[in-house]
């Protein structure tokens, strides 16, 4: 049996029909940058978020580094953020100039440990940025409650969280502004890159589409100096189609997420926990295995045709782009752990329980034999 860590093809068949419209209509119109179908995906997202803005960009990353630029962050500023991420996160804040301050994660969910965080403040301190990693929402409240303390903004990177909830409100609502990545694999996936930034805020979202947009307002009135970073009609118009089904995959993905908890309660495996009031999306099922055992159990799934996947193999301050850091400001031993030993199994909404049986099974036949 081959199971994929990530099915899109099994996908794109579900939706063909309406995808392959979606993008000859747009074909017919020309309507390449900007246009109705950017401006009708923009607006339903925003809806889907429970916010006022929603402003389409080229990539998550850019949804991150325009942000924070519209928030007047650059130089002499210091933005803190997880441990535990890709490197876009990161990458982001370096980007404007400003000084990224990792902070630990919390060894049950992966996301930024709260209590870890006010430590980390400093007067050049400006903004937190929580990664609601996995699908999991980051405990909110507490960062929400410490910026408003400390008069911090709050960035919440939503890259793989879309349509998660905290406490009965949108992942993406909760901060100052919110960033999201349509990478292929992402629960809500274009066929290109793409990404968004969401706000409440009517004069940060000004900013943010002026920014985006070479600094413009109209076509040869820019008010500032910006970049080129948007989401093109192609893309928008996938993503139309593909929102109008994000709520059934996402409870397909959390049956799956349960089955495998369910099936793996016997094994010597950690599996994912969500916070109380919160919905995860499981954008990855993420287990913890010992590890001694991870890289073996790992090479055996394989051997059995079960794609696997270790996000992230290096947590971001032991990456050789953050060297020039002091070893104190590089000390977070929770999130070195917890590379040494997570491992990501398949989930996908098409993915069929039989397959997910499968992969329980042959994670404890692993173990039987080491």
């Amino acid at each position: 049996m081959q199971i994929p860590l990530v099915d899109l093809k099994a996908q794109y068949k579900y939706i063909k029909d309406e995808i392959d419209a979606a993008i000859q209509e747009v074909i017919a119109t020309s309507a390449f940058i900007g246009g109705p179908y950017v401006r009708a995906f923009e607006e339903a997202f925003a809806r889907f978020c429970g916010v006022k803005h929603c402003i389409g960009v080229g990539n998550g990353t850019d949804a991150l580094f325009i942000a924070l630029k519209s928030l007047g962050i650059g130089v002499g500023d210091e933005v803190i953020t997880a441990a535990n991420s890709f490197i876009a996160t990161s990458e982001a804040i370096t980007a404007t100039g400003a000084q990224v301050v990792f902070c630990d994660i919390d060894p049950q969910t992966y996301n930024i440990d709260v209590s870890l965080i006010e430590a980390k403040v400093t007067p050049q301190t400006k903004v937190i940025i929580p990664v609601h990693l996995y699908g999991q929402p980051a405990d909110m409240d507490p960062i929400m409650e410490l910026a408003r303390r400390y008069r911090l903004k709050i960035v919440e990177d939503a890259a793989q969280a879309h349509g998660a909830r905290y406490k009965g409100q949108m992942v993406g609502s909760l901060g100052d502004v919110a960033c999201f990545s349509f990478y292929p694999g992402k629960n809500l996936g274009a066929y290109g890159d793409g990404g968004a930034i969401v706000t409440k805020d009517d004069e940060l979202a000004l900013k943010i589409r002026m920014f985006a947009n070479h600094g413009r307002v109209d076509k040869y009135d820019h008010k500032i100096e910006g970049m080129n970073s948007r989401l093109d009609g192609l893309q928008a118009a996938i993503l139309s189609v593909k929102l109008r089904y994000l709520e059934e995959w996402t409870e397909a993905r959390r049956q799956l997420a349960y089955l495998y908890n369910d099936l793996l309660t016997d094994a010597d495996i950690v599996t994912p926990v969500e916070l109380e009031n919160t919905r995860s999306v499981y954008h990855l099922y993420v287990v913890r295995l010992r590890h001694d055992a991870r890289d073996l159990v790992c090479q055996a799934l394989l051997q059995r045709g079960i794609g696997v996947g270790i996000h992230y193999p290096i947590a971001l301050p032991n990456l050789k782009a953050y060297s020039h850091l002091s070893e104190e400001e590089r000390c977070c031993p929770v999130a070195t752990l917890a590379s040494q030993e997570i491992l990501s199994l398949p989930l996908f909404a098409e993915l069929k329980k039989a397959e997910v049986q499968y992969i329980a099974e042959a994670i404890k036949k692993s173990y039987a034999v080491r």
